[in-house]
């Protein structure tokens, strides 16, 4: 069964205050990288997967994009997502990201952010979206680093006076389910490995273009000094390929 945290009012509470949910893209560590992976979009037609609050989709329309279509298993994230928006060339749909039946070559780009983590077969993902891109097309997403998936606590090591020591990187071979505290506990997250999710791609018929395993920048470890941090180990994984 598909997990729908976000429609959990005290996970959507948390979630709504979070930096990425109220000053959008700006406020996401690794939109600084994600975006020079994105290609030119004017003129295009883009699929977003796992579009919460619709901040990437409104940014396509920015960059000219021909239409937009984002998709959300979380009604409430679609709700919020169609009251930030008011364009008619962008659509909100609201079933889970396994569920999407597009036409062959219907898009030029499918992007997605922090989404394919919460899906239990990536791969079953990827064969759908090589089938919708047009030749040429381009898949761009990040998740959550396979470092930083592996163990269900998903937190760092800590001495008796509570600083972090490490973070420690154990089952890592051992794909699969993991039950995680994010904002509220029992959070169904799935763990698989770099080497996955390029093979994956691989064998859909993609050709990997990038892979990047963003710090955060500068200017957000100035404004919160805590993401210093942030560069012991990498948090996000971020992919590009190409049809």
């Amino acid at each position: 069964m598909k997990q729908n945290k976000y429609d959990d009012s005290q996970f959507f509470a948390a979630y709504e205050k979070m930096p990425r949910s109220t000053k959008g893209l700006e406020g996401a560590g690794e939109w600084y990288v994600f975006k020079e992976l994105i290609p030119n979009l004017q003129n295009k037609n883009v699929l977003d997967l796992g579009c919460g609050f619709g901040w990437h989709c409104r940014y396509a329309r920015e960059q000219q994009a021909s239409l937009v279509i984002g998709v959300d298993i979380s009604m409430k994230m679609i709700e919020r997502a169609r009251q930030q928006t008011s364009d008619p060339f962008i659509t909100y749909v609201n079933i889970p990201i396994e569920e999407i039946s597009f036409e062959e070559a219907q898009f030029d780009v499918v992007i997605s952010s922090l989404a394919f983590h919460y899906i239990q077969s990536f791969q079953d993902i990827v064969q759908k979206v090589y089938t919708f891109l047009k030749p040429g097309g381009r898949f761009v997403f990040s998740v959550e680093h396979p470092i930083f998936t592996c163990q269900n606590n998903q937190d760092w090591y800590y001495d008796e006076q509570g600083k972090r020591l490490h973070w420690a990187v154990d089952h890592y071979q051992e794909e699969g389910t993991r039950h995680t505290n994010f904002l509220t506990d029992n959070v169904v997250k799935y763990h698989r490995t770099v080497s996955t999710y390029m093979n994956d791609l691989i064998r859909a018929g993609f050709t990997i273009t990038a892979v990047r395993e963003p710090k955060p920048s500068v200017e957000m470890v100035e404004s919160v000094p805590e993401m210093e941090d942030e560069n012991r180990r990498p948090m996000f994984l971020l992919i590009s390929a190409q049809k």
